[in-house]
């Protein structure tokens, strides 16, 4: 299957936790002026409701993700309060 270059470098938030090498989530990603679901794999597990980013496109609505934590937000845990 072709690869989904445009996904590539989009932030997107866990729909489904990943489960590491024992299996996929699912993300959602804003793209293309709406939001669509992927497959989602990464080498750690990541919970569900976690932002990640894409990094790799495995072809059809599947992709790789790892955690991402915003830089713009110095004090994510302060959010909430």
């Amino acid at each position: 299957m072709p690869r989904e270059y445009s996904v590539i470098g989009s932030i997107g938030v866990l729909l489904i936790g990943t489960r590491g090498p024992k299996g996929p989530g699912e993300v959602l990603v804003k793209i293309r002026g709406g939001s669509e679901a992927y497959i989602a794999w990464s080498p750690e597990p990541i919970p569900k409701g976690a932002t990640v980013l894409v990094i790799e496109s495995r072809g059809a609505r599947s992709v790789d993700v790892s955690a991402w934590t915003d830089p713009l937000d110095p004090f994510p845990d302060e959010a909430g309060e």
